[in-house]
C-alpha cells in the first residue's frame, strides 16, 4: 500500500494533517458520497473502474481518490500531469506489487497532451491500470474522446460556507465565530485555501482572528494562487468587463491572468462561450472570430498568442450584446426536461422504410411552411425573442 494512505506524520501542513481517511469523515459532495450515492456504493462494494473527478480546487478530489484506493486495498500511485511523463507511467506499469489492483491518481489530467493520453489508453483499456483523473477543467474539452469514453465522470461542487466551517472546526485552532465565518466566506468553496490561510496566519501571528487573517492576506506570498479565489475572481471580472463593453478593463484582466500563468486555452474557451451567450445574434461573426482566436492559441502558444487573445477581447468587448439565443436555448431545455419525448409530428419524421411511409411518416411535408412544427403539447411556444 502507498504510504500516502497511512497515518500522516506530525509537522505537516494543516490541510494534510486533518485529511479525512474514510467517507464518514469526508465533508461535502453528498450527491456522490451520501448513502446510496454512486461513489459511496463503489467504495463500499469495492467496484473497480476508471473515472475522473471534475471540480474546483480544494473540494476533495485527492481525498476521495485515496479513500477509494484504500477501500480496494490497491497498489496506489499519485502523479501530477504538470511534471509527469510517459516514463513515470512506464515505471508504475512495470513495478511489481503484492497488493491489489494498480491505481494511478493523475492530478491535473488536463495538462497531459494528446500523445501522453494516447499512451495511457491501452493500459486503461486492458485493465492493467485503473485511472483516477482529477481536473478543474471540463474533461469534454481536455481529455481525448477515446480515453474519456472509458472513464466515468463525477462532478464535484464548491463547498458551502457551512461545510467549510465544519472543516475549520476540526483543526482545533482557537478562533471566534466571526473569524470562522470570515474564513469560510473568503475561501470561496475551497477547503485547502481555508486551511492554508489558518496555517499561515497562526505561524505569523500566533493567534487567528479577523484582524490577523486580514494582515496575512496583505502579504503577497499568501495570496491565493490561480487555482483558488484569485483565479475565479479574475475570470469573473474579465467576463463582466467584456459584457459591459469595457475594453480597457477586459484587456487589463486578460494581461493579469496571462502574467499569473493562466492557461491561455482556458481564457480562449471562455471567450467562445461568451460570443454565443452574451453577443449571440446581434453579431453572429463574433463566434467565428472567437473560434479563430481559440485555434490561434492552440497553434501559436505563449507568449505570442496573447496578441491573438487581445485582438479577440477588443472585438468581443465592442460588439453589440444580446442574450436572446442563450435564453431561448434555456427555455427550450426546460420544456425538453418537462415534457420528455413529446411525439414529433408525423409529417416531419424520417421515413426510410415503406412501412413508415404507409403509416404516415413524412406525409404532407413541405420544405417551406408557416405551420407550427412543434409537438402537439408545445404548439404556439415562442422560445426565441429577438428583442
Amino acid at each position: 500500500m502507498d504510504s500516502s494512505l497511512r497515518s500522516e506524520p506530525s509537522g505537516m501542513p494543516l490541510a494534510a494533517a486533518i485529511r479525512p481517511k474514510t467517507l464518514n469523515e469526508f465533508v461535502g459532495q453528498g450527491h456522490l458520497v451520501a448513502d446510496g450515492a454512486p461513489l459511496r456504493v463503489a467504495i463500499e462494494e469495492k467496484h473497480l473502474f476508471s473515472f475522473i473527478l471534475w471540480g474546483p480546487p480544494g473540494v476533495g478530489k485527492t481525498t476521495l481518490a485515496r479513500i477509494y484506493a484504500k477501500a480496494l486495498n490497491a497498489d496506489y500511485h499519485e502523479l501530477s500531469a504538470v511534471s509527469a511523463g510517459k516514463d513515470d507511467i512506464r515505471k508504475i506499469i512495470d513495478s511489481g506489487s503484492l497488493f491489489g489492483p494498480k491505481i494511478l491518481f493523475l492530478d491535473e489530467i488536463h495538462r497531459f497532451n494528446k500523445a501522453q493520453q494516447d499512451f495511457l489508453l491501452p493500459y486503461v483499456e486492458s485493465g492493467q491500470l485503473t485511472l483516477i483523473g482529477a481536473t478543474t477543467e471540463n474533461p469534454s474539452f481536455e481529455v481525448i474522446s477515446a480515453l474519456l469514453s472509458r472513464l466515468r465522470v463525477f462532478t464535484l461542487k464548491e463547498l458551502s460556507e457551512d461545510e467549510i466551517k465544519i472543516i475549520i472546526e476540526r483543526t482545533n485552532v482557537t478562533m471566534d465565530d466571526d473569524t470562522k465565518t470570515f474564513i469560510a466566506q473568503i475561501a470561496n468553496g475551497d477547503a485547502r485555501q481555508a486551511l492554508s490561510l489558518i496555517d499561515s496566519t497562526r505561524k505569523l501571528y500566533a493567534t487567528v482572528t479577523v484582524e490577523t487573517i486580514t494582515q496575512s492576506l496583505q502579504d503577497t506570498h499568501l495570496r491565493f494562487d490561480k487555482g483558488g479565489e484569485e483565479h475565479y475572481n479574475t475570470i469573473s471580472a474579465f467576463i463582466k468587463s467584456m459584457r459591459a463593453s469595457q475594453v480597457d478593463a477586459a484587456l487589463y484582466y486578460l494581461a493579469r491572468m496571462l502574467q499569473a500563468g493562466e492557461d491561455p486555452k482556458f481564457i480562449a474557451r471562455r471567450m467562445v462561450i461568451f460570443a454565443s451567450e452574451d453577443i449571440g445574434m446581434e453579431d453572429p461573426h463574433a463566434l467565428v472570430l472567437a473560434n479563430a482566436v481559440f485555434r490561434a492559441v492552440e497553434t501559436i502558444g505563449m507568449p505570442e498568442c496573447g496578441i491573438n487573445l487581445s485582438h479577440g477581447v477588443v472585438y468581443l468587448s465592442q460588439a453589440k450584446k444580446s442574450k436572446a439565443a442563450y435564453y431561448a436555448y434555456g427555455a427550450a431545455m426546460e420544456d425538453a426536461k418537462k415534457f420528455g419525448n413529446a411525439p414529433i409530428p408525423l409529417k416531419i419524421r424520417n421515413a426510410p422504410t415503406k412501412l413508415m411511409k404507409d403509416i404516415g411518416y413524412g406525409e404532407g411535408y413541405e420544405k417551406y411552411t408557416d405551420e407550427d412544427l412543434l409537438p402537439e403539447k408545445l404548439k404556439g411556444k415562442k422560445y426565441f425573442k429577438n428583442k
